[in-house]
């Protein structure tokens, strides 16, 4: 099989979907992996890198998605890159297609096979393998961002996320006990601060319960106790998830106005639409944007910022579902594999994930391989 490996161009995305060692394992297969030019460099990956470990280097976006029988990216394609994508081509990268009708209509018309890396999940214990190293990622970085936000000079409150001795801690808000907000307890409760931690499912508040530090207090989810929560809050993190699905916003635009202004909060479910109201995607050019003097950082690809870790984090999941594809073909692997199977969104026109065609409000079609 041909795998092409196009350089991201998502505003400020450093990103690659493959490293060198991923590579050398298609190539010594006997399959051909074309790299753009360029497309390793902010990982730290130069292109004689990928030349030693046996891929040719292409200049041209162009010639990458033309050659290629699939394509494995990081992030969803935009808008310049719809028309490069072929009829049958296989595209392998995050889609996050519920939140965005457009793009999941340019692909719906390429005929193109798009297997999404946020949805393929396992069938044990519904874990989704391709999304758990961004959402470790975001989970830690949305606190690091959150203690930045919070100074002063950045528009804050100005506190100090841990506090000091004789002053108290910030008070740390968490939607969501999946990957991200457990990470992100994780490194708030690290730092100091007073977290509270949100979700519907008592088996996993009783988790992480257990395993969390004494200065993380868990709290089942509810309109009111939310809306009680982020009243006193200095950070709110918003890290829910419906597999496939649009996000619920659970924080009104209402809840604004009791919330005290300097207070920062997070969207780190801003790729499926964004668990607050008054969510709109930002860059890390511009990651920022007040609503009633309350601090909103809804940028959409929060991994981009730490491309080095992230690709590394990212790569490690993915190789060896981009192996079973380019081994056995995508009909066959996703027979094979339930997990991958779970990954099909859009097949040759149809979509064939119905929380992708609920979420949209388009025909669903039941894939039988």
């Amino acid at each position: 099989m041909v795998i092409g490996i196009p350089k991201e161009i998502k505003v400020q995305e450093g990103r690659v979907a493959m490293t060198p060692d991923g590579v050398f394992e298609l190539t010594r297969r006997g399959h051909e992996v074309y790299v753009q030019k360029g497309a390793g460099v902010e990982s730290n990956l130069p292109d004689k890198s990928y030349v030693k470990a046996g891929a040719s280097i292409l200049d041209r976006i162009e010639d990458v998605y033309e050659i290629a029988d699939m394509i494995v990216k990081v992030k969803e394609p935009i808008e310049s890159e719809y028309h490069l994508i072929k009829k049958d081509q296989v595209v392998f990268t995050y889609f996050h297609f519920a939140s965005d009708k457009k793009l999941t209509e340019a692909m719906l018309s390429s005929g193109a096979v798009c297997i999404a890396y946020e949805t393929v999940m396992i069938d044990k214990d519904g874990s989704l393998p391709l999304l758990t190293p961004m959402s470790e990622v975001a989970g830690r970085l949305s606190v690091q961002q959150g203690a930045k936000y919070l100074e002063k000079p950045q528009g804050g409150k100005g506190i100090l996320l841990g506090g000091v001795p004789g002053v108290k801690p910030a008070e740390v808000v968490i939607i969501g006990g999946g990957v991200v907000g457990h990470n992100a307890a994780q490194m708030a409760a690290g730092l100091g601060a007073k977290v509270k931690l949100l979700d519907v499912n008592l088996n996993r508040l009783r988790y992480l319960s257990e395993v969390l530090p004494a200065n993380v207090n868990t709290l089942y989810s509810t309109e009111m106790s939310i809306t009680d929560s982020v009243k006193t809050a200095d950070l709110v993190i918003g890290a829910t998830l419906l597999v496939g699905a649009k996000a619920p916003h659970l924080i009104k635009r209402e809840m604004l106005k009791e919330m005290t202004p300097g207070t920062v909060m997070i969207d780190v479910s801003v790729d499926q639409g964004g668990c607050f109201e008054t969510t709109h995607p930002t860059t890390h050019i511009n990651p920022t944007y007040e609503v009633d003097g309350i601090i909103h950082y809804c940028v959409a690809n929060i991994p981009g910022a730490v491309p080095i870790t992230s690709t590394r984090a990212l790569t490690n999941a993915t190789l060896p579902y981009v192996i079973k594809l380019v081994e056995s073909g995508w009909e066959n692997a996703c027979r094979q594999y339930p997990d991958l199977r779970y990954g099909l969104n859009i097949v040759k026109g149809d979509v064939v994930f119905k929380n992708v065609a609920d979420s949209l409000d388009l025909p669903y079609t039941a894939l039988k391989l």
